[in-house]
């Protein structure tokens, strides 16, 4: 049976607001800010984060936590067997399409199906799933896809050797241009105009309602995706998009390159393990001795990102609302409340974790991780990530490829040894080459 949700006294909101919630915000929901990112480690608020959640979940017995900021009513949940009703109860009654969200991604996909009402979702929904091969541990394209990416890993393994080192800066562009390549077509692989845009536009999503929408910039933006839905070579995701359903595909595309930069980001923080720990290389380099085709699924490399997501959440808090009054122990809550998962609570709570603060890619392959609601890495339940199988075959190879090099990580002491920095900024890391 359901706990009751508890109202929190003004001193508790207070600590959830300014310790949980102010420091995700200030990161930036959509794209992240690098001052606050930095900021966030060097002050590891995820751990301050969870001090605040684990010591409210004791003091109320696990029962969700019940936050009034001026008008919103929002629940924020302490316990995996909440997490999992939010999301088998998703989209309905608890609709991943919240206020918050709707704010924000408005900005640049105001049709994405995350933020699509109920009427409108399932078509988009099932397009995504038939374009990304939600089932499909390795897409119909993957051979064009890995292409894409050990073409980017030579990119960056050439810039290794000519200037001896990498940064977040130099691994994005050439992430991006994976990305494009597999998403647009080649033609797009270059195209620094779109990405920018979409950059600006991101920016601007993280006020979400706060901020003017930049109506002419989208317009041109929008024109750019369409021109590559219909010129698209065979292959890109586009053009899958475009040939099953003509008149959503443009619509759905941004959504795709947003999620995508995101695992970047998961990619770069896994690089930074496996460069601190020789084993952790070591049995990398093993798999893909050992795997003879360029499609091999890579199940170790595949861990280790997910253990990046796991230890490092790149959404850094699952929302819903309610779309009718929802009886949760003996309290009634109306319509339109809001709930929220703060994803690093789950994913590092040593109460049902043992490895809680530890990397542990074997988890992840003996099915520990998988049983348990609350590690979320691609959200769950019927409206979970419908790329998570893509997303993984691309940044397992990336990694893969990128750990054949031997490489060394700035501050690499805190990453070499458990337990782990509660945060990382991906943004600050910084690699060389190893002496040879």
């Amino acid at each position: 049976m359901s706990s009751t949700p508890v109202d929190l006294t003004l001193a508790e909101t207070t600590d959830v607001v300014c310790k949980v919630l102010a420091p995700l915000v200030a990161q930036g929901a959509i794209v992240r800010r690098p001052h606050a990112t930095a900021w966030a480690e060097r002050h590891q608020t995820d751990r301050a984060a969870h001090v605040v959640l684990a010591g409210l979940r004791e003091r109320h017995g696990g029962a969700p936590l019940v936050l009034r900021i001026g008008t919103r009513r929002l629940v924020v949940v302490t316990l995996a067997d909440d997490v999992r009703r939010l999301l088998d109860g998703s989209p309905e009654p608890f609709t991943p399409a919240t206020k918050e969200k709707r704010g924000a991604l408005a900005h640049f996909q105001p049709e994405g199906v995350l933020i699509s009402p109920n009427s409108r979702r399932r078509r988009r929904r099932e397009l995504n799933d038939h374009v990304l091969q939600t089932d499909h541990a390795v897409h119909d394209d993957g051979a064009a896809f890995v292409a894409a990416v050990r073409r980017g890993a030579v990119t960056l393994a050439d810039r290794l050797v000519r200037t001896g080192g990498l940064d977040a800066d130099a691994f994005s562009t050439t992430w991006w241009r994976i990305v494009l390549d597999m998403v647009l077509g080649t033609e797009a692989c270059t195209d620094h105009d779109l990405v920018n845009a979409l950059e600006t536009l991101r920016r601007d999503a993280n006020w979400s309602w706060l901020h003017p929408r930049r109506d002419r910039l989208r317009w041109k933006f929008e024109c750019r995706i369409e021109y590559y839905a219909a010129t698209a070579r065979q292959g890109a995701l586009v053009n899958a998009a475009h040939a099953k359903d003509p008149a959503t595909a443009p619509s759905q595309v941004p959504h795709w390159l947003f999620a995508f930069d995101a695992a970047g980001a998961a990619t770069f923080r896994a690089l930074a393990v496996v460069a601190a720990r020789p084993r952790v290389r070591e049995r990398l380099l093993s798999e893909t001795a050992s795997e003879g085709t360029s499609l091999a699924v890579l199940p170790y490399a595949r861990a280790c990102v997910l253990e990046s997501l796991r230890l490092w959440p790149t959404t850094l808090v699952v929302l819903r609302d309610s779309t009718r009054p929802t009886t949760w122990g003996a309290r009634t809550l109306p319509a339109g409340t809001g709930f929220a998962v703060v994803s690093s609570f789950f994913h590092r709570d040593p109460q049902r974790l043992d490895h809680a603060n530890e990397f542990v890619p074997e988890a992840w392959l003996d099915g520990r991780n998988d049983a348990d609601w609350g590690l979320i890495p691609f959200s769950g339940g019927p409206v979970s990530c419908p790329g998570r199988s893509l997303v993984l075959l691309v940044t397992s190879h990336l990694l893969a490829g990128l750990a054949a090099h031997d490489l060394r990580v700035e501050r690499g002491r805190y990453l070499a040894r458990d337990p782990l920095p509660a945060t990382v900024d991906h943004l600050g890391l910084r690699f060389r080459l190893g002496e040879r």
